[in-house]
């Protein structure tokens, strides 16, 4: 009975929702519907893995189903939790705080010098080693400044091949906003933070691409339709018809009401 009870209780907190204010919407949200829908990789997220990013999207008000959060799990790794596409931007444009940012790249140009550009601009012959960023903030005199090296993240793979000064350059934009906005982006990680975190196959998870396309969220009303009930339709024996002969009915008797144990009939008894 213990078990049972077990069984149900576990069942209950699997489908139990919480809610989740994003962007001015509710959202609920369940330990099933996790692991149903957003769950991104070939690993099994745990339970306290579950919990702990419905608990990121709670309390920094974000919708997993329109790709603001992502919860990544391949093989035993531990899972990871990634914002999705310029969510520290649009939540710093709606503060009031927020009074504009600056970033671009560090390069050392055909004169050897270290020089900070804004943008993603580079020169044949120069070399990329780092981006930056400068986020202006009310109040303060400072900007909140970030620098970061090219050495720490790229993975030389997938964008950080084909496109690496915007890579590097939303690198430090992310640090700096952070720095920036503690409370509001605390643990909020893009994916191109993560070149140093891989798969199980060797694969850095800022070189895995991420489907951006919303999901459409199940309904709280939906009911599951009852899976439809199989009838056994009886089994239709065609007897196989005895052939005349010249007995006739006397015959038909005898093979009828033959005490003989060679003699089935052609029907289960």
């Amino acid at each position: 009975m213990a078990i049972k009870n077990s069984l149900a209780k576990t069942q209950a907190a699997a489908d139990d929702k919480i809610e989740i204010i994003a962007n001015g919407e509710s959202v609920r949200l369940s330990p099933k519907m996790v692991k149903d829908y957003l769950v991104n990789g070939n690993g099994a997220v745990t339970t306290q893995e579950v919990v702990m990013f419905l608990s990121l999207c709670k309390y920094q008000h974000l919708n997993p189903f329109l790709k603001e959060a992502y919860l990544i799990k391949y093989g035993n790794s531990p899972a990871t939790v990634v914002v999705g596409k310029d969510v520290l931007l649009k939540r710093a444009m709606r503060s009031e705080k927020f009074c504009g940012m600056t970033a671009g790249v560090i390069i050392v140009d055909n004169n050897n010098e270290i020089t900070e550009r804004e943008g993603t601009f580079v020169l044949d012959g120069e070399q990329l080693v780092g981006g930056w960023a400068r986020v202006i903030i009310k109040g303060y005199d400072v900007p909140f400044y970030a620098s970061v090296s090219m050495k720490e993240y790229s993975t030389g793979k997938s964008n950080w091949l084909t496109k690496p000064a915007t890579m590097i350059r939303k690198v430090a934009m992310a640090q700096a906003l952070r720095e920036a906005f503690p409370e509001e982006m605390s643990a909020l990680y893009e994916q191109e933070e993560l070149g140093s975190i891989k798969t199980d196959k060797g694969e850095a998870l800022s070189d895995i691409a991420l489907d951006s396309t919303p999901i459409i969220m199940p309904s709280e009303n939906a009911v599951d339709a009852p899976a439809a009930e199989k009838v056994n339709e009886p089994v239709q024996t065609v007897a196989t018809p005895v052939e005349a002969t010249p007995g006739g009915q006397a015959a038909i008797n005898d093979i009828l009401f033959s005490d003989s144990n060679e003699i089935q009939p052609p029907f289960e008894v």
